[in-house]
């Protein structure tokens, strides 16, 4: 089943909100849908599976690993209608190009990421695909301090929120991230 048009959906927030429980489950009703479904994550993304899209509460979706956003045109195969991308955030900036040119041929991309890094601020080009995409979900977690809706990502090390000065990209789940409302994302800078 071909899409009259494509588009670009981005699902958004912090760590553990449901991000890719929400990308999977709309990969599941696109197949559901007899439409051509691909999903590719980063290489750098091994938590759970190199070759699947997996959620924290474990759902999965097979997906091709890829080293830049470049490679998902590359491995894009004849008659796909749905092309799912998660954890963008990682990508090269080439994956806004890369969404739009899917989106010019009439796929529908469903992207998933982080909105912002562990310090609060923008991450990677999901301010540019929020902004440019037809649909943007906002979703929020539970923060772990006092139970709020939480929209941040705090970094922990030994216990204690990184440093404002610690690498942005440092792969990992709950060993080292937890989902934190505003009042209680911690960001020492000294």
């Amino acid at each position: 089943m071909k899409h009259h048009s494509g588009s670009i959906e981005v699902i958004t927030g912090s760590m553990f909100c449901g991000k890719t429980d929400e990308l999977i489950r709309r990969l599941r009703r696109a197949t559901i849908a007899r439409q051509k479904v691909q999903v590719f994550k980063p290489v750098i993304d091994t938590r759970y599976h190199a070759e699947k899209v997996t959620s924290h509460a474990g759902s999965e979706y097979a997906a091709y690993p890829v080293a830049s956003a470049q490679e998902i045109l590359t491995r894009l195969e004849k008659g796909t209608t749905v092309v799912g991308i998660d954890e963008a955030q990682f990508f090269d900036a080439h994956i806004v190009r890369v969404a739009h040119q899917l989106a010019d041929r009439g796929i529908r991309v469903i992207i998933a990421g982080l909105d912002t890094d562990f310090r609060g601020e923008p991450f990677g080009s999901m301010p540019v695909l929020m902004a440019q995409a037809e649909r943007v979900d906002k979703l929020h977690a539970i923060c772990m301090v006092c139970g709020e809706a939480a929209s941040r990502t705090q970094r922990l090390i030994d216990g204690r929120p990184a440093r404002y000065d610690e690498p942005v990209v440092l792969v990992g789940a709950s060993e080292l991230y937890e989902a934190r409302c505003r009042k209680h994302h911690l960001v020492p800078k000294e």
